[in-house]
């Protein structure tokens, strides 16, 4: 993003932060519809760091609204009512939920809106912008059975979705709910696809497409659900359903979706143009947009970013399961790809480079033997540890003054009872039979036998850091820590965030090009570095993550982290 358009997104963000602490919050007396809403409202007010640019500008147009338009207040507690009387499933069966303040807030802002003196309903479409796991799918299901109950005597409402199992989730959910409300069904006559409804006087149905827009003719919807809009490679089926609600009088159409890797799909265009009427500069307000995404400077690593992209962290999402996506994220192009489309809901693509060839390994290698070296030199460790079915690598990064080069060392090491059932036995095996590869006793990493050949090493070389993940070496470090007693404060956490790799990776760089770096003549290195390649995050931050899941970079990392040790190091 060019710095004069992000300047204006951070200058804007400050002026609706100044606008919503000049509004009287308490003078709308909006308890008296529910106060849930005051809640959500007034902790996006209160704290505005916790919320992004768009859900703020949802906030202050709510306002501009009561000062233009009827809010029906009866509308809002009608609803309210209705949703937390159905039972919608959950993972302890059919339950009944109440709805949170954020919940609230949307459902109002559609529902509860007219147009003075009518009996229209201001908002058309309404979009909910939301990373995966809010339950949005489930919750929005409400209002097709709202609209089949309440609305026209021949409504129509229709599922839409990219393909037809996804458009069944949301339709399966309506389905099971109106079975627990008819479960005799005397008043509903249910299939697989469609849903009459038979109650006296209504002639109303919901049905679930996904099906060509060619063959679809006759309709006249009054509802549409267009489910994970993002995935739609053509606006056509939407566009058919929508144009067919031009006799109705109060229709509605809700996108839920998240994003996705289609930066050319037809709702990237349909986000510009919601967030473009919510900054002011298209005027349509017939339009509901709840957009869900990070600020420009948010980290993607931050909980805070997390805790700001999902409003239902701790509700339909613990922060555990955000915490283990992002650690895989960090190791993984696919893994990275998918943290940032459904859990930060941003537009993404596979955004990996190809990075340093074996070749390049290969033909800087040198053999070095470290207790030949004699001049005790300045080296930083790293440490990448894995429990059974994986490498733990011991990285020794050396540094000569005299020729201002560095070379790197790399133990590994692997549980010799994991090597039976192991994909990449025979691989294995002959590295281990060559002497590359270090074999453990027992079926996991035997931890103090890394301990004990760092302290053999630190015998030749004046080990000035140790880097370690913070996130998974408690055991190894507190062994470490034992061992060494007073010199525990040359074991140093990296973390193994974006942040933290970008300049390591610009002065690995430096001396690979330069030609001073060497490397250890063992294949296995080579074979980790051809088997990363270089991801970048929002932010521009870079890392090596794994071209696939089963690929193995830890020497990769561990080079990397050595590096890093060096770049803040001080005498």
């Amino acid at each position: 993003m060019e710095k004069e358009t992000r300047d204006k997104l951070i200058a804007l963000k400050q002026s609706v932060i100044s606008d919503l602490h000049n509004i009287d919050v308490d003078s709308y007396k909006l308890g008296k519809a529910d106060e849930r809403l005051n809640v959500y409202i007034k902790g996006c007010i209160n704290n505005p760091d916790a919320h992004n640019l768009y859900e703020l500008l949802a906030v202050r147009r709510f306002f501009s609204f009561l000062d233009k338009y009827e809010f029906r207040i009866k509308e809002v507690k009608k609803f309210v009512t209705f949703y937390e009387r159905l039972k919608f499933s959950g993972t302890k069966g059919k339950t009944r939920y109440k709805l949170t303040p954020i919940q609230v807030f949307q459902f109002s802002n559609i529902l509860a809106f007219y147009k003075p003196g009518t009996n229209k309903r201001l908002i058309r479409e309404a979009l909910l912008f939301v990373p995966r796991k809010f339950s949005k799918t489930t919750s929005v299901a409400s209002l097709s059975i709202n609209d089949l109950l309440f609305g026209d005597a021949n409504a129509q409402t229709y599922v839409a979705a990219n393909s037809y199992n996804q458009a069944k989730v949301c339709f399966d959910e309506i389905r099971n709910i109106l079975k627990s409300l008819d479960p005799k069904f005397r008043h509903f006559k249910i299939n697989r696809e469609i849903i009459y409804n038979r109650i006296k006087g209504k002639t109303s149905f919901a049905r679930c497409l996904a099906s060509n827009p060619d063959k679809l003719d006759g309709l006249n919807a009054s509802m549409v659900i267009v489910d994970e809009y993002s995935q739609a490679d053509s606006a056509a089926l939407k566009n058919v359903l929508t144009s067919s609600m031009g006799a109705r009088l109060n229709p509605l159409t809700v996108v839920i979706t998240t994003a996705s890797d289609k930066e050319t799909a037809p709702f990237v265009e349909m986000l510009k143009m919601y967030k473009a009427i919510l900054r002011g500069e298209i005027e349509n307000d017939s339009i509901f947009a709840h957009i869900f995404e990070p600020d420009i400077d948010d980290e993607e690593g931050d909980p805070a970013t997390w805790r700001k992209v999902q409003p239902h962290m701790g509700i339909t999402v613990y922060e555990d399961f955000y915490i283990d996506a992002y650690q895989k994220a960090l190791y993984s192009a696919p893994d990275a790809l998918e943290f940032r489309t459904k859990l930060l809901n941003v537009f993404a693509v596979d955004s990996t480079t190809k990075w340093i060839e074996a070749k390049q390994i290969e033909e800087r290698f040198k053999g070095i033997r470290i207790e030949n070296i004699g001049t005790y030199p300045l080296t930083m460790a790293a440490v990448d540890l894995s429990v059974r079915d994986d490498f733990s690598t011991v990285t020794y990064n050396i540094y000569s003054k005299e020729s201002g080069s560095f070379h790197s060392y790399t133990d590994y090491y692997f549980p010799k009872g994991a090597l039976k059932d192991h994909p990449n036995r025979e691989l294995y095996e002959g590295w281990a039979e060559a002497g590359y590869l270090i074999l453990c006793d027992g079926d996991i990493i035997d931890y103090q036998q890394i301990v004990n050949d760092i302290l053999s090493r630190a015998k030749y070389l004046q080990i000035m850091g140790i880097g370690y993940d913070p996130y998974k070496s408690a055991e190894f470090v507190n062994l470490l820590s034992y061992s060494v007693g007073s010199a525990s404060e040359y074991i140093k956490p990296v973390k193994q965030t974006y942040g933290t790799f970008t300049s390591p990776i610009e002065s690995f760089e430096l001396a690979l090009y330069r030609n001073k770096l060497t490397f250890d003549p063992n294949p296995i290195t080579p074979y980790c570095f051809s088997n990363a390649v270089l991801d970048e995050d929002r932010n521009m931050n870079k890392k090596p993550v794994k071209k696939t899941h089963n690929a193995k970079i830890d020497s990769t990392i561990t080079n990397l982290m050595t590096f890093h040790l060096f770049n803040n190091y001080t005498e």
